[in-house]
């Protein structure tokens, strides 16, 4: 079974951040902020807005930046996943 996004929608796996900081010190997981990097697993269609069609710019396996509280957090399979459009993802990693 596999999870498959409609529209205009991007479902992503959140990138672990690092659990120290530069100078040695280690962060427990409430202190953490919310990653926004992560990895695209499943890219929607795409749609059409006013007659216009919107194509998707990300593919699978691209790192994305994403806005930081965007998105619906879902848990399947036991992993986590995140679903967010591609209008709240701001950049493609290279």
């Amino acid at each position: 079974m596999n999870i498959r996004p409609l529209a205009d929608r991007v479902v992503v796996k959140m990138v672990e951040s690092e659990e120290t900081t530069k100078s040695g010190i280690v962060l427990p997981g409430t202190a953490k902020e919310k990653p926004q990097m992560a990895e695209v697993v499943a890219v929607g269609p795409g749609t059409v807005v006013d007659g216009e069609e919107i194509k998707m710019e990300v593919k699978i396996g691209d790192r994305v930046i994403m806005s930081k509280y965007s998105g619906t957090e879902v848990k399947f399979e036991g992993q986590e996943y995140t679903i967010l459009k591609q209008g709240d993802i701001l950049a493609v990693v290279e």
